[in-house]
């Protein structure tokens, strides 16, 4: 016996690319049908999500309803998942632009995107068609294969960076691995008569790269190392902007790479200067060390440019990349310059469902839709609206000790932990971040948000102050 379900797309951008009817996904078990109905209002697209606010019945009036569905929830996962997360506790079920839906029929305006990832937001119709054609076309097939989309994604940022190769990966934190397993390929290969060649690594104060083994090695807080220790041996720490430290320790030799956020994020939102990139640089290239940028929350269109290290003009020889790239579906990359990339040889590493099809797919949307000028120009626009917002309504606050960032990555630093602001935030309906030692709020909104709801955002911040004053 077989069944239907249909998912109706009331989209016109979507109809358009389908006119001649119903898109099917058909299994031997469920057909599955996508039918496409016509509509004026651009503003009505969703996927069988209805995330207009909720009518008297379902919806929570104000922040003291009824939260019995949440709560069974959140019960539920006690049971179930290992406790690795300090969840926030509300339970999110559909999205549409910056809005975000819980189950209890609450409406949040998104300064978090999922940390950095949604930089369309949730719902996207380009995002979504992608998705919807690549997966009735072809899901994964391994690498053992050639698809089309890996290789159109590869051609797209090899055009747009300084790059001449790429490798795909899951995640920011297995980008970082790979470039780690890069550099000191490449050492060994620029050093084949040495026993010993450049093998260590550089990192900064602040900085995060992950948490998988080696990234974690590379990460700065003891606390996220010290429950897994030893680490990879190997990394030194500077202090992040140390020109005169940094320089003297790479012109030693000894280490295979540096590895440098041009914007820290997870550390609390400080942006490097360009004397210290360039003294980076310089000193890499004296000793024949090899320059690692790690984009993965500050790149593709965050700063207001596609890559944040061209504030700069300072180039890397391998860049990572992850959050914002396929819109939410898991990816990373890592960018190489040809150099380097000609060290590695078949089978010095892999992955199994790296730059599948259907992510890729999802990934060329999006790096489309953010690389082009006026997005890009809209972002920087927003962000300095956004900041001098902030730095009116907020900057006189005992509390806040320095606003900065650029674009729409931004932090408000306090004198105090922000977790109550951020509660106080979430109850009024603004989901927000922490960033640094806490005492950071982070500010990461869909980088299509309108300057009306960063108005919004910034009122709300305003109202919720207050419960700084009882720290």
């Amino acid at each position: 016996m077989s069944s239907s379900v249909h998912l109706f797309i009331n989209n016109p951008v979507l109809k358009s690319r389908n006119p001649g009817g119903p898109f099917y996904l058909n299994s031997p078990k469920i057909p599955f049908s996508i039918s496409f109905s016509n509509a004026r209002d651009v503003s009505t697209a969703c996927l069988n999500v209805k995330v207009q606010s909720p009518d008297s019945k379902s919806s929570v009036q104000g922040n003291g309803g009824n939260v019995a569905m949440s709560n069974e929830i959140m019960e539920e996962e006690k049971k179930v998942l290992v406790g690795t997360y300090a969840r926030t506790p509300i339970v999110l079920s559909s999205g549409k632009g910056c809005k975000l839906y819980d189950v209890d029929g609450r409406e949040y305006l998104d300064l978090s995107s999922g940390i950095a990832v949604n930089a369309l937001g949730h719902g996207d119709p380009d995002w979504l068609w992608a998705v919807i054609e690549q997966a009735n076309k072809l899901t994964h097939v391994s690498n053992i294969y050639f698809s089309v989309p890996q290789v159109e994604l590869a051609k797209r940022l090899v055009a747009r960076s300084f790059a001449d190769r790429v490798f795909f990966t899951n995640s920011g934190t297995e980008a970082n691995e790979a470039a780690i397993k890069f550099a000191r390929k490449f050492q060994r290969s620029s050093h084949p008569n040495e026993k010993e060649p450049p093998v260590e690594f550089i990192a900064f104060s602040n900085c995060f790269h992950g948490r998988t083994m080696g990234s974690l090695a590379l990460t700065s807080k003891e606390h996220y190392r010290s429950p897994f220790e030893p680490v990879m041996p190997g990394v030194t720490f500077l202090e992040y902007g140390d020109i005169k430290a940094a320089t003297e320790l790479i012109q030693s030799g000894r280490f295979a790479a540096v590895f440098v956020e041009p914007i820290q994020g997870e550390g609390g939102i400080y942006s490097a200067t360009r004397e210290f990139l360039q003294s980076l640089r310089m000193a890499c290239d004296n000793s024949g060390s090899l320059l690692v940028f790690d984009e993965v929350q500050c790149g593709l269109g965050r700063t207001g440019y596609l890559w944040a290290h061209e504030v700069y003009g300072v180039y890397p020889d391998i860049m990572t990349l992850a959050k914002p790239l396929a819109g939410g579906l898991p990816i990373g990359a890592v960018l190489l310059t040809e150099r380097v990339a000609s060290s590695i040889s078949f089978g010095d590493h892999g992955s199994t469902f790296a730059g599948s099809p259907l992510v890729c797919s999802a990934a060329i949307a999006v790096l489309d839709k953010i690389s082009k000028p006026r997005f890009l120009a809209g972002v920087s626009k927003k962000g300095q609206y956004f900041k001098d917002l902030l730095v009116e309504k907020l900057g006189r606050n005992p509390h806040v000790k320095e606003i900065r960032g650029m674009g729409l990555l931004i932090g408000v630093e306090l004198d105090v932990s922000a977790t109550p602001l951020v509660d106080a935030c979430r109850n009024s309906g603004l989901l927000v971040l922490t960033a640094g030692k806490g005492n950071v709020v982070r500010l990461v909104p869909p980088l299509i948000i309108s300057e009306q709801e960063l108005s919004t955002a910034a009122e709300i911040l305003l109202n919720c102050m207050p419960v700084l004053d009882s720290e």
